[in-house]
């Protein structure tokens, strides 16, 4: 109850971009100027406090899924708050040939930031403890993406990372490859199962059942 108190005042004054004075009379208050949303350069300030609200509702039981997209598929936002130099949409970057190095180091770039954003939801659970560990132990991540090579819309060898153990149920730490005719149906098998739900096929089964 404590961190989950802690959590809620750090929330807030993150929220709280004003100081609000009472002038004693009943009167509307100055809250300030709203924050927007849609601006990509307040995208830290806002997926951090989702992120703090996913690790609290996790915390204190009230799911036990979630789901978090930064952006929508194709998304033309220009991610200059990772880098000056990058002036380009996160989606044209994504189509650069191979062979024009900065782009592709600008693509990286902006893909770091989002496994550190990865690192910090993991840090927020671990911070959280829960029976004999953490939350984060409790837990399973899958992090993913729509596409392995984003040029050509290649989905062969698509990468997963898969963080936290659910409980123990996974051996992490490893770095595992699967047959190119393997499908990631198997691994959502596999999650589902880790979670306790008795499936065997997810999706349409013609491209396999059972888990991995």
């Amino acid at each position: 109850l404590q961190n989950h108190l802690l959590s809620i005042d750090a929330i807030r004054g993150r929220l709280d971009k004003a100081v609000i004075e009472f002038g004693g009379d009943c009167q509307p208050l100055e809250l300030g100027a709203m924050l927007d949303v849609n601006k990509i350069e307040n995208m830290p300030v806002v997926g951090g406090l989702q992120l703090d609200l996913l690790a609290m509702a996790f915390a204190c039981d009230i799911t036990r899924v979630a789901t978090f997209m930064w952006t929508h598929s194709t998304s033309g936002a220009v991610y200059s708050f990772v880098d000056p130099a990058i002036s380009d949409g996160h989606h044209g970057l994504a189509h650069k040939d191979d062979e024009n190095t900065v782009k592709v180091h600008h693509n990286t770039l902006i893909n770091t930031w989002f496994a550190s954003q990865l690192a910090s939801l993991i840090d927020r659970l671990k911070a959280i403890p829960e029976g004999d560990g953490t939350v984060f132990d409790n837990t399973v991540i899958l992090w993913t993406n729509e596409q392995s090579h984003g040029n050509n819309h290649d989905r062969h060898d698509m990468p997963y990372v898969i963080a936290g153990n659910a409980g123990g149920y996974f051996r992490t730490g490893r770095y595992v490859e699967f047959p190119g005719d393997i499908g990631h149906n198997h691994l959502l098998i596999s999650l589902l199962n880790a979670m306790g739900i008795d499936a065997d096929e997810f999706g349409n089964p013609i491209y396999g059942t059972g888990p991995l």
